[in-house]
Parts: structure tokens; sequence; C-alpha cells
């Protein structure tokens, strides 16, 4: 299979467009998804699919000044394109929709991670990316979110791993993670540069559950992106009281030269934290945490380049 995708361009849900249109990102998001289906979770984690009530979220993100959403919701999880599809119309927003498979906990049985190929599993990551997904033949323009389930990488998350390096490698996306609690995304950096994916295409997802400056440094000086993505959530006393330490680090970041690696985004992926149920939504971003980076003394110049100029690059097909 060759990859036919639109070189150059950012692949939306409604098509390519120039990356001159995407305007502010959120890089790392959801619009629905499920995660509490496996067996022994019990603790209902879930974003339900209320087109009205997302719909209204979303449009106060584009009224904020957004203008490109990312949705990380893979098979297992949720994913439907003609939902996202649906979603970009109703609310104005560029919309990229993710490939491949989350972690090994949702990985769906019918995918036979480990009766495959690592170039079978490749094959189909691509295949969402040049021919699409479902009767709308909807392209993905992201392989991700791709994660582990705890601080190391199971054999069948390396396989996964492996068929996102080799699929980012035939298609030009960019691939993003989910890392938690660990330094488990430089492990992550390891197989993919093991078969030969440019780091500098590569997004730790989730850094900031681990607000330590020696991990996030030896991230970027690896050349892969760093992703402070859990802000505004409240589930933990770390989120709800460590946005300080994270602000030391992200200026400590830009004081050393690292402004073309990070990246901001609010992970939205259950109900309560959307506005209408008492959370923050989508605008946590605009509301409260770039207020508080301009306190810091983070200009607007520097803010820019991390909500538009970095994830352009990184969305634009290589």
């Amino acid at each position: 299979m060759t990859a036919d995708t639109a070189r150059g361009r950012v692949q939306t849900v409604l098509g390519p467009i120039d990356p001159s249109e995407l305007g502010w990102v959120l890089p790392h998001e959801h619009t629905a998804i499920a995660l509490w289906h496996i067996p022994n979770r019990w603790d209902y984690w879930e974003l339900r699919r209320d087109e009205a009530v997302i719909t209204e979220e979303l449009v106060a993100f584009r009224t904020a000044g957004g203008g490109t959403l990312v949705d990380l919701t893979l098979d297992g999880v949720g994913r439907d394109a003609e939902w996202l599809a649906r979603v970009a119309r109703a609310t104005g927003l560029n919309t990229v929709m993710g490939a491949g498979w989350y972690r090994e906990a949702y990985y769906p049985a019918e995918t036979r991670v480990d009766r495959r190929s690592v170039d079978s599993l490749a094959d189909e990551i691509v295949r969402d990316a040049i021919e699409g997904v479902g009767a709308g033949s909807i392209r993905a323009g992201i392989i991700g979110e791709i994660g582990t389930d705890k601080p190391w990488l199971s054999a069948r998350e390396e396989r996964v791993h492996r068929a996102a390096a080799r699929a980012a490698r035939r298609t030009g996306l960019a691939i993003t993670t989910h890392s938690v609690q660990s330094r488990v995304g430089l492990d992550q950096l390891d197989v993919f540069e093991a078969e030969g994916a440019d780091p500098t295409r590569v997004v730790v997802g989730h850094a900031d559950s681990l607000p330590a400056l020696d991990y996030h440094l030896a991230i970027v000086e690896r050349g892969a992106s760093v992703e402070f993505d859990f802000l505004g959530m409240a589930f933990t006393p770390l989120e709800r009281h460590g946005e300080g330490r994270l602000v030391e680090n992200l200026c400590e970041l830009l004081g050393r030269g690292h402004l073309d690696r990070i990246l901001l985004s609010q992970d939205v992926c259950h109900d309560s934290q959307l506005k209408r149920y008492g959370g923050n939504g989508y605008t946590y971003l605009a509301d409260a945490f770039l207020p508080r980076l301009r306190e810091a003394g983070v200009s607007a110049d520097e803010i820019r380049a991390i909500t538009v100029e970095n994830p352009r690059r990184l969305l634009t097909i290589a």
C-alpha cells in the first residue's frame, strides 16, 4: 500500500486544508468517548455523545478564539468518523481525527493485536490515513493517542507503538501518545526511534501528570514535543493544585530555548468536565491558564507559538 496523503496540508474530517487555516489548536481532546465498559472498571468514565451539549461547548471554544480541535478517540473507545464530521459542520471548527489503538486494556478483540504482524497493523493505520474510515471515507490526520496502561510498555503495546512508527514513516502523519504519571514517554520514544520515526514528529502526551522538569527536558532534548494536556482537570489533588509548578516548568523550558516543543490542551473526556455539568469545558486555557502564563511573563508571541504554530507544524503532513 502506498501513501497518498495530502503532503503539506492538514487532513481534517471534512477534507484537507491549508495549515494557515488552523488557527488556535487544542491538540488533545475528545468529543465523545467511553472508557468504563472494559472488565473490572466500574467508575462510569464517559463523555456521552450528546450533540446539542457538545456543540454548545465547542462553540464556546470557537467564540474564545479557537480554530481547530484534535479528537483522539480511537477504535475500542468509541471513534465515529461520521459523528466527528457532524460536529465539525455544526461548530465550524476544523476537526482532526486520530488513528491507531489506545492502550492494551482497550484494544478491540477483533483487532487481534497479538495475532497479526506489526506491518499488518501499520497497514490498517495507513489505510485510515489514505483511504479513510466509514461510508464517507473520512481520513485520519494524526496517529494516536497511542498509549500505555502502566509505567511500562506491555508486549502488545510495543507492537502497536512499532506499527504507529512504521505508519508515520509511510504517511507523514505525526504521532501523539498517552503516557501518565511516569517516565514511560521516554520508552515510547525509544520504540519510535528504533523503528526510524522522526522524534520531531512525536508528541508525548499527559506530561503534566508527572510534573518533573528533568522528565520534560529529557523529552524535548530528544526533539519530541512535551504536551501539558490535563489542564483544568480536577479529579486529583495534583490536578487541582499542581498548575503553579507546571507554569514554573513551562517557563524554564522557554528559558532554555524549547519554545517550539511545547503544546497545551485539556483532554476533555468525561461529562463532568463540561461547563454544562460544572466543569471547565473546552475554554479553560482561554479563561484561566493562558492568563496565568501572561502573569508569569510569557509573551503574546510565545503563547501564539505554543497554541498555533507548534500544533500547525505537527499537523501539517510531512
